[in-house]
C-alpha cells in the first residue's frame, strides 16, 4: 500500500514540475497593443458568439473550386489578403481598372472594377482591357471599422472644406456615390441627388461593410452572395454560394473588430512627436479624434475614438495620381487613410513596411515625402524639421 502512494505521489509530482516546465517554453500570449484582431470591448455574450462565427468565416473558411472559388478570382479566402487583421503587401496587392474621369465605369462588362489574375483549371485570368486605366491597391487593415462605419454623415461634412474657405490649401470632400439596393441606409444619412457618403476603400467608394464584404466575395473570391447575386464571370444570377447568415457574421465581425491600441503614448518623445504632428499640419486630414453616434451594437454606440482620418477625398498631386477613378473621386484624389495601427502594419508585411495605396513606400518617411497637392505645404514643413524632430514625429506615428 505505501509503494502505491509513493507511486502516485512522484507522480504528480512529475506531472506538476512538466507542467512549469513546458509553462517556461510556451509562448506568452500577446499584449493587447501588440496585436490587431480582437473584439471590442463591452459585447453582449450573444453577440461574442456571432464575433466568432464571423471571425471563423473570415478566417478559415478556404474556398475551391468545390465549394464556389472562381472560375476567375484573387484571393482563396478574406485573411488571404487580411493576416492578423492587419495591412497586405506585394503578394496580395489587388489591381482595379476602369477610366480616369467621373462617369462611372466603362469596363464594367469586361471583368471591371477588379481584375481577377487567377483562374481554376480550364479558365483564363483577366487581361486589363486596352484604354482602361488602372491602380495598385494594397489591402488595409480591418481594425476599428464599425467605428468608421458609426460616424455621423453630418460629422463627416463638417470637415469638409471643399472651396477651401479659409485658406490653408487644404479641401477635402467627401466621395458621393450611388449605392447597391440591398445597403440598408444607416441613422443620419444625408442623400444628395440619389447619391450617398462613401467612407471605406482607397477612394472612399463603399458605403457600409455589408457592400465592402459582398464586393470582396465576389470581386476577390469570385464566390457569390445574396447581396451579389450573379457570376462575376458569366453575368448571370445564380444561386448564391454563401449563405446571408455567413455573409452577417463576416459583417458584424468587421464591425466590432477592437480599435488598434497605442503603444508607449505617455512617453515624453511621443508626446513630443504628436505635438510635432499638429504643428506641421498633419492633423489637418488625418484628424485625430472623432466620435461615433447611434449604433444598433452598443458597444459602439456613443463611443470617441481616434483614427487621425477624416474619411474625405484630399488631392494627393502628380505623384500619386494613377489615372484612376471610383465615384465621383478624381485620379489623384484619395481617402485619408486612418493612420491608428501603422505601427503594427510590418507584423501583416513581412516585416518591412509597404504604405500608401499601393504599398510603393517603403517607409513612414518616403511616404510622407511622396505627399504633394494638399499635402504640398505640410510635407515641406516636415523637410524643414531637424532631423531629431523628424525622428519624434515618426516615434509618434509608430506608436499608433
Amino acid at each position: 500500500m505505501m509503494n502505491k502512494k509513493m507511486l502516485v505521489i512522484c507522480l504528480v509530482a512529475v506531472l506538476v514540475a512538466a507542467g512549469v516546465s513546458c509553462e517556461k517554453f510556451l509562448p506568452k500570449t500577446p499584449a493587447d497593443d501588440e496585436i490587431l484582431d480582437g473584439p471590442v470591448d463591452g459585447l453582449t455574450a450573444a453577440e461574442k458568439d456571432i464575433f466568432l462565427r464571423g471571425d471563423k468565416a473570415f478566417n478559415d473558411d478556404i474556398f475551391t473550386a468545390e465549394n464556389g472559388l472562381g472560375p476567375l478570382f484573387v484571393a482563396t479566402s478574406c485573411g488571404t489578403c487580411h493576416a492578423g487583421d492587419g495591412k497586405g503587401h506585394p503578394f496580395t496587392t489587388l489591381i482595379r481598372f476602369g477610366q480616369s474621369d467621373s462617369t462611372g465605369n466603362h469596363f464594367l462588362d469586361k471583368g471591371g472594377p477588379q481584375l481577377q489574375n487567377r483562374a481554376i483549371p480550364a479558365y483564363q485570368p483577366e487581361q486589363i482591357p486596352a484604354g482602361a486605366t488602372f491602380s495598385k491597391f494594397t489591402p488595409p487593415a480591418n481594425t476599428g471599422l464599425g467605428f468608421l462605419e458609426a460616424i455621423p454623415d453630418a460629422t463627416i461634412l463638417s470637415l469638409a472644406d471643399p472651396n477651401d474657405s479659409d485658406g490653408d490649401g487644404i479641401s477635402g470632400r467627401p466621395n458621393w456615390i450611388k449605392i447597391p439596393p440591398y445597403c440598408l441606409l444607416r441613422a443620419g444619412t444625408i442623400e444628395n441627388n440619389g447619391k450617398y457618403i462613401g467612407r471605406f476603400g482607397k477612394k472612399a467608394a463603399v458605403y457600409d461593410l455589408l457592400q465592402q464584404t459582398a464586393n470582396a466575395y465576389n470581386q476577390d473570391m469570385g464566390v457569390n452572395t445574396a447581396y451579389e447575386n450573379y457570376s462575376t464571370y458569366s453575368r448571370l444570377e445564380v444561386d448564391p454560394e454563401v449563405p446571408n447568415a455567413i455573409a452577417l457574421d463576416v459583417v458584424f465581425y468587421l464591425k466590432t473588430l477592437k480599435v488598434p491600441v497605442q503603444r508607449d503614448q505617455n512617453d515624453e518623445t511621443v508626446q513630443a512627436g504628436k505635438q510635432l504632428f499638429v504643428n506641421i499640419g498633419c492633423a489637418k486630414c488625418h484628424t485625430p479624434q472623432l466620435q461615433t453616434g447611434p449604433s444598433p451594437i452598443d458597444a459602439l454606440a456613443n463611443k470617441t475614438f481616434f483614427p487621425y482620418s477624416d474619411l474625405l477625398l484630399h488631392d494627393m498631386g502628380a505623384e500619386l495620381n494613377d489615372g484612376y477613378t471610383e465615384g465621383t473621386a478624381l485620379p489623384a484624389e484619395w481617402r485619408t487613410p486612418p493612420l491608428w495601427g501603422l505601427g503594427l502594419s510590418k507584423n501583416s508585411q513581412g516585416g518591412q513596411y509597404y504604405l500608401l495605396h499601393d504599398g510603393r513606400a517603403g517607409s513612414i518617411e518616403e511616404a510622407t515625402l511622396l505627399h504633394g497637392g494638399e499635402a504640398q505645404q505640410v510635407k515641406l514643413n516636415y523637410q524643414q524639421l531637424s532631423e531629431d524632430d523628424k525622428a519624434r514625429l515618426i516615434r509618434f506615428l509608430e506608436s499608433l
